[in-house]
């Protein structure tokens, strides 16, 4: 017996090797495997197997499987294909991101060793004790001190070889030494279970009827549901799920930010205890590995996550979820494949015939587009859950406070200030939004005008004040703060320009002493556990102003808040990309929907310095109906998706100059040129240089009206891109292609 094995490589080729006969009965497509590739054993995934090979030389022997059962199903493995082929990627480089190759069903948890006091000895044993063993009588001591079992690796601390010498004590009789498997602790990165009585109205039951409707035809059933913050859309989920289960199928809920997942799963764990799985970033390497083996096992049920959790390898699945599909952390850009995940989604739900529901309060274009295409049914909530009443929102005109007051660069106008002021006195509240973190975003000479640039990226460095250090926030580039004075004059008249996270927060400390402040972004976030006491502590009441970063403005549920404040509404507008808008527009009306979720009634106070900009009055209304008609018009006049299929191939290189010549040389050999396709470059990406690497783009419109289903566009990006290493020589430039590119940036 044969088999094709595709390994993580960045061609398409697949290579052929023996299967041992007693390897024979656990062989089948789609299982990984062990196998000598070059002078190294590489893990690779099968893809056919045949009786006589095709190649004539030297065939070698597979060594192993990577799992010692197979979990393999048919939808996920029609699913790795589809990926493969449509993302224009390898089986191999597929095959690794949907089952990591850290990740196996072998894995096994730590054993820990205990050990525990067994007896009291009298005075005269104890004193024998310590004169024949006094390492063995100091340590005895100190686990009689405990009434529980103590693990041994604690009493390593304090005295060396702690585990022979509680076996020699074990052997006196004095102490029991014991073991146990050590199985990570997932909960830590969750709330407790968050028990709720919900009695749904008329249009969430409506919704829930619809959903278990599909469920129980057991067919592929794509639904948008579209409903406003706190309209309870958690609690639909939660409904459609417990059917779920009820018909013996599985489900997943993918959520966009890791900050989501504390609330939610403790909410889910409250209806479904022990089979929820977690599944995101911020799990350790033992965390990970558990989990993935006991999905793989059948023993979750639910995986709530983050993109990747699609590819649990769930049996039986019933239901996808993806909350705020709008998201763009939903896109994996790098490394390939560069997938959507809300594409993968509905492609892994259409093979598991199963119902996928994309829930948002502000939907993407696309999948608006798509509702009004009629390849969506559509699902709308436009009532919040107990009557709970829509924020007042409060629009400030940033240029003309300053002129007013004289107070030039301020942070905080005079109404924001007042309405913390007045929530502090009510002991409620505030949720303060700044999508930009650090304490200063540009540090220049003042001078001569020479910003601090980051010598690897095209990019002005970041001060951050806690380690006194410049960072860049795209390659972690870092150096002390300026010391020297200006690299160009030698001034050191240096100034420190806008505002992050940690520059507001030093502000509300003096504005607001005697309140207690918690901050959310990235700096702060670095283990699952900071993000989610913080989370705890502002659900508690135990911090009265939440200062973060868009991680805080959506899915997050507290009653007690209801001030949202956003510092800067302009952030990112004026980016080159033709999603800017629609970017900033979603993220104005997630952190809006933070505010008066309950009985109490919200305020959302929106800082501009362009009150006339379209997104700006549409947000600060919450009309989202007229926002999308205009967006899709100007995307319809400019050629853009969703009136577009998008396909971007970006050519990266230490030489500029190289880079640029390999993006002319692909550009003219492109051919099978058809109607309705437009070519833009090859040009500079905006961000022209990152991590020493420069970066040309060529981005392909396909337009709908002469390529209704992208098959057009497709077979040109294959055409011309498979192999293209074959076509072209382009020496140490790499080339990445993008298919449905978010970002043209």
């Amino acid at each position: 017996m044969f088999v094709d094995v595709a390994f993580p490589i960045s061609n398409f080729k697949t290579f052929t090797y023996r299967v041992n006969k007693n390897l024979e009965d656990n062989i089948q497509i789609g299982i990984r495997v062990k196998a000598p590739f070059g002078k190294r054993v590489e893990q690779g995934i099968i893809t056919g197997l045949r009786v006589q090979p095709d190649y004539f030389g030297e065939i070698k022997d597979i060594i192993g499987l990577v799992d010692d059962f197979q979990f393999m199903t048919d939808e996920l493995w029609r699913l790795i294909q589809w990926m493969s082929k449509y993302y224009v990627t390898p089986l191999g480089k597929v095959g690794q991101a949907v089952l990591p190759r850290n990740l196996s069903t072998r894995y096994i948890p730590t054993k820990k060793f205990m050990v525990q006091s067994n007896s009291n000895p009298t005075n005269k044993v104890l004193e024998q004790l310590n004169k024949k063993a006094p390492k063995q009588y100091e340590l005895f001591k100190i686990i009689n001190q405990s009434d529980k079992p103590i693990r041994i690796s604690i009493l390593n601390k304090y005295i060396k070889d702690a585990l022979h010498k509680c076996r020699e004590l074990e052997k006196k009789n004095l102490v029991k030494v014991s073991q146990i498997t050590s199985t990570p602790d997932v909960t830590g990165i969750s709330f407790e279970p968050i028990h709720k009585k919900v009695i749904f109205n008329n249009q969430q039951k409506k919704v829930v009827d619809e959903i278990i409707y599909t469920l129980d035809s057991k067919e592929y059933s794509p639904f948008l549901l579209h409903g406003v913050t706190g309209s309870g859309k958690t609690e639909i989920y939660i409904e459609a799920v417990r059917h779920c289960l009820k018909k013996d199928r599985t489900a997943i809920i993918l959520l966009p930010e890791i900050s989501l997942t504390p609330q939610i799963s403790g909410r889910f764990r409250s209806v479904f205890g022990d089979k929820i799985a977690l599944w995101h970033s911020k799990l350790t390497k033992a965390q990970r590995s558990w989990t993935w083996k006991e999905i793989c096992r059948g023993r979750f049920k639910v995986v709530i996550g983050a993109r990747s959790a699609i590819f649990s390898p769930l049996q039986k699945l019933g239901l996808i979820v993806i909350d705020e599909e709008q998201e763009a952390s939903f896109r994996q850009d790098s490394p390939a494949p560069r997938y959507h995940t809300r594409d993968v989604a509905i492609m892994r739900a259409n093979y598991a015939d199963a119902t996928i529901v994309l829930s948002s309060a502000t939907p993407s274009l696309e999948s608006y587009y798509n509702y009004k295409k009629k390849k969506l049914k559509y699902l709308q909530i436009s009532e919040r859950y107990g009557n709970a009443q829509y924020p007042k929102i409060h629009l400030v005109d940033m240029l003309k406070n300053q002129q007013e007051s004289g107070k030039w660069g301020q942070i905080f106008s005079g109404l924001l200030q007042d309405k913390i002021e007045d929530r502090l006195n009510k002991n409620e509240q505030v949720i303060l939004l700044h999508n930009r973190r650090g304490y200063s975003p540009i540090v220049k000479c003042e001078d001569c005008g020479e910003p601090i640039m980051c010598q690897q990226c095209k990019v002005t460095l970041t001060f951050h004040q806690h380690n006194s250090q410049l960072i860049c926030h795209f390659c972690g580039y870092n150096k002390p703060k300026i010391l020297e004075g200006c690299s160009k004059c030698s001034s050191t008249n240096i100034k420190f320009l806008g505002s992050g996270t940690q520059r507001i927060e030093f502000i509300l400390k003096e504005m607001f002493p005697s309140s207690h402040l918690g901050r959310l972004d990235m700096d702060t976030t670095k283990s699952s556990k900071n993000l989610t006491d913080t989370l705890k502590k502002f659900a508690n009441g135990d911090i009265d102003i939440l200062l973060g970063t868009q991680m805080i403005a959506k899915g997050l549920d507290f009653p007690n808040a209801t001030l949202v404040g956003i510092v800067n509404t302009d952030l990112g507008l004026h980016l080159p990309d033709f999603r800017a808008g629609e970017r900033i527009f979603q993220l104005i009306y997630q952190a809006s929907g933070r505010a008066g979720r309950r009985d109490k009634p919200g305020e959302v106070v929106m800082q501009t310095y362009i009150p006339d900009n379209p997104v700006i009055k549409y947000a600060s209304k919450l009309d989202i109906k007229n926002y999308y008609k205009l967006s899709l018009r100007e995307r319809q006049e400019l050629g853009y998706p969703p009136y577009s299929w998008l396909a971007k191939v970006e050519i990266n290189g230490l030489n500029k100059t190289s880079v640029e010549a390999v993006s002319t040389k692909i550009f003219k050999k492109l051919k099978n040129k058809f109607r309705g396709l437009t070519i833009l470059g090859p040009a500079p990406c905006y961000l022209e240089k990152i991590r020493n690497q420069y970066r040309f783009q060529i981005v392909f419109k396909s337009l709908k009206e002469y390529d209704l289903n992208g098959k057009k566009l497709h077979g040109f990006i294959l055409y011309n891109f498979t192999d293209i290493h074959k076509k072209i020589s382009f020496g140490k430039n790499r080339i990445n292609i993008h298919i449905d590119p978010l970002s043209l940036i």
